[in-house]
């Protein structure tokens, strides 16, 4: 497996980021990988790279390039602390939903051209707040992105005009959504009624709730992380990823 770093043109700038692909010879489909909100990082990029290792072409894409390269912040602060809080919002502010459907559209662009991806579908996979922006992906470009997965992803229901869930109608990817118990930025009820629109959305999905799982389960610098509990996500994606984008040859 090698790793290059890379930097995309968008409308708002450059966003930079990191592509894995496989060590052999050869065409790989394509898969976004999108972080959790502290960034590009040694865990991140082990995942990407783990996910790599299945015979993918993976992007990671700094989706907070407005606001800064890696490391996003200060070491030593935490999640709750005042300058960390502060830090998130600077992070997340300019990420409005039009702006991540542009830069969806511009990590598209930058892949579907790459000589080490194969043509046809991509997939997607967020963690944390990621966990919108493959909903996010896959409205902008159905044409493209046949498969997106998000693990202990929040606020995917509320009440605002501009909940992801909104996004259902527009998507035509294979959905699959690992939910933490107990998590503020997706509560049961919160999941509940996100498992109500996915059912009146008539499109293929998995959504179940992780026992025993925290926010960020999955991530192994997280204070969350749950070792049995990670591989089997895992496990969920390779599946996923495998049935629609290695086993599908008819896609638009």
């Amino acid at each position: 497996m090698t790793e290059t770093e890379i930097e995309i043109h968008t409308s708002h700038g450059t966003a930079d980021g990191l592509l894995y692909q496989p060590e052999e010879n050869g065409s790989w489909p394509g898969v976004f990988f999108f972080t959790d909100i502290s960034g590009i990082r040694a865990s991140q990029r082990a995942m990407a790279a783990r996910v790599c290792s299945e015979g993918y072409a993976v992007l990671m894409p700094n989706l907070y390039y407005r606001a800064g390269r890696p490391p996003l912040f200060e070491p030593g602060l935490k999640f709750g602390d005042e300058k960390f809080m502060k830090r998130m919002a600077e992070l997340l502010s300019p990420l409005t939903p039009e702006a991540t459907e542009r830069d969806a559209a511009s990590y598209v662009d930058f892949l579907a051209p790459q000589s080490v991806v194969k043509k046809g579908p991509f997939g997607a996979v967020g963690l944390c707040v990621s966990g919108a922006t493959v909903l996010h992906m896959a409205a902008a470009r159905p044409d493209r992105i046949a498969a997106g997965g998000s693990f202990h992803g929040g606020h995917l229901y509320t009440d605002a005009p501009t909940s992801p869930h909104l996004l259902l109608p527009r998507i035509k990817a294979r959905l699959y959504f690992g939910h933490a118990v107990n998590d503020n930025s997706m509560p049961q009820v919160a999941i509940d009624n996100f498992n109500h629109a996915l059912q009146a959305w008539g499109g293929k999905y998995e959504s179940e709730v992780y026992d025993g799982a925290r926010h960020g389960w999955t991530v192994t610098d997280s204070a969350a992380y749950n070792a049995p509990q990670a591989e089997r996500a895992f496990r969920a994606l390779k599946r996923l990823l495998a049935e629609t984008l290695l086993e599908r040859v008819d896609y638009i």
